[in-house]
């Protein structure tokens, strides 16, 4: 989701944030998932620069690097009015205009991307979340046409490999919010057949049918209505993503769900905790669904101290829109002064792959990736600062002591494998 658009070591809460409910401050500041009390990682001493050596740019560029969330299509529609005339992604760009561009996704290495079709939540009750998804849709279709040497759209798996195979980077779909549906399983199919190959659930707010992870909850996961829709992404083929819900929601999800369940772009909690990355229990059940959680790089969601700073970032959005009345221009510069006096520390790329070696641990190597979050996120760990960084995870990976095949999966093979599984499953098989 776009955090760069909307964003001491002891937290201190802005005055907006002061008049919330005290519940949504309780959840929002300490509440850890299942009630369990997280112990905080011990801290690191700095940590060195990591140097890639030859060995893991041969590795990487044999591997299928698939990235799970990346908010171009969102930055193209909020900083240039949608329009590819104005911002040439053909050019190099500073990491600070945009985190995206085409020779830096070469330089990285992505064999596949899925692109967000994020729209805000607010959308939701304006009554535009469906129309503006759609123009979204309509916006990644503009990008693969005009710049077809590069991209394809993929639709499934097998597309992937082959679009990989010629040289290209295989261009996915995911829609981030089940707002986006406006309450209509009609609406999720038309999504599927304009391409959408997964959907989050939710996004930061709770929905008529599933709980968010940072919004107060009123379901105690999925609704039947929400279950209803888990059911019809299986019968489609369309991954379910449990990032930005709750808990309970993510736990609802893994019980109906048939077909593999991911986290296009969450953490882990044990790490770093925010509400938006993934339990202990839930990593568990992750890999009993044959799932994948695909590691974000917001260093509010994995530098352990930063965390734990941005834990109301999304109740202090949501109290700022109804003290603006949602004016676009007033809140971002009430969210530009509340970051101002939260500032964060970036972590670094070893931060990153600590969530990686987690999940590992607790999951399995068969259930992890990578869902970077660029160009949706205001401040990324050193080294990982834009999409040609990808390379410095591997090194990283490599110098842990993980095999050629184990990177590869987390590459990409592990997502690849569930979306081919979300296939069979819509095929009865």
């Amino acid at each position: 989701m776009p955090y760069a658009s909307r964003e001491s070591s002891r937290l201190r809460i802005p005055r907006a944030a002061a008049r919330l409910p005290s519940l949504v401050l309780a959840i929002a500041i300490t509440a850890l998932p299942g009630g369990a009390q997280a112990q905080q990682p011990p801290s690191k001493p700095d940590l060195p620069p990591i140097k890639l050596t030859d060995e893991a740019l041969r590795i990487h560029r044999a591997g299928l690097l698939i990235d799970g969330h990346n908010d171009l299509p969102w930055r193209l529609r909020s900083d240039f009015g949608a329009s590819l005339e104005k911002c040439d992604i053909t050019k190099r760009h500073a990491p600070n205009e945009l985190q995206t561009d085409i020779p830096r996704l070469r330089q990285g290495g992505v064999g596949g991307q899925f692109w967000s079709v994020y729209v805000p939540a607010e959308t939701r009750q304006a009554g535009t979340a469906l129309r503006d998804t759609l123009e979204q849709i309509d916006l990644v279709r503009q990008i693969v046409a005009r710049y077809p040497e590069t991209f394809e759209l993929a639709l499934t798996a097998a597309d992937v490999e082959r679009i990989r195979g010629q040289g290209k980077i295989a261009s996915l779909i995911g829609v981030e919010g089940g707002h986006s549906i406006q309450d209509s399983i009609g609406a999720l199919r038309q999504l599927y057949r304009l391409g959408a190959r997964y959907m989050t659930l939710t996004h930061s707010d709770t929905l008529s049918w599933a709980d968010s992870a940072t919004d107060v909850a009123k379901h105690g996961g999925l609704s039947p209505f929400g279950e209803e829709v888990v059911r019809e992404m299986n019968r489609l083929g369309m991954l379910v993503d449990i990032s930005h819900v709750s808990p309970e929601t993510m736990q609802d999800a893994l019980r109906v769900s048939r077909a593999p369940v991911i986290a296009s772009h969450s953490s882990a909690y044990a790490i770093a905790q925010h509400a938006r990355n993934v339990p202990d229990d839930v990593l568990k059940l992750v890999a009993a669904n044959g799932g994948v959680v695909m590691v974000n790089f917001f260093s509010g969601f994995v530098e352990p101290q930063s965390a734990r700073i941005m834990a109301d970032m999304f109740a202090v959005r949501r109290q700022f829109n109804l003290d603006f009345n949602n004016d676009d221009a007033q809140v971002e510069a009430a969210m530009k002064r509340w970051r101002q006096e939260h500032p964060i520390l970036p972590g670094t790329v070893h931060t990153v792959v600590d969530h990686i070696d987690h999940i590992v641990k607790v999951a399995g190597i068969d259930h992890v990736g990578l869902g970077s979050d660029f160009d949706g996120v205001s401040m990324t760990p050193v080294q990982l600062e834009d999409v040609s960084c990808y390379p410095y995870i591997t090194q990283e990976l490599l110098d842990r002591g993980y095999g050629e095949e184990q990177i590869h999966k987390i590459l990409g093979r592990n997502v690849l494998r569930a979306l081919r599984q979300a296939e069979d499953v819509a095929r009865g098989e």
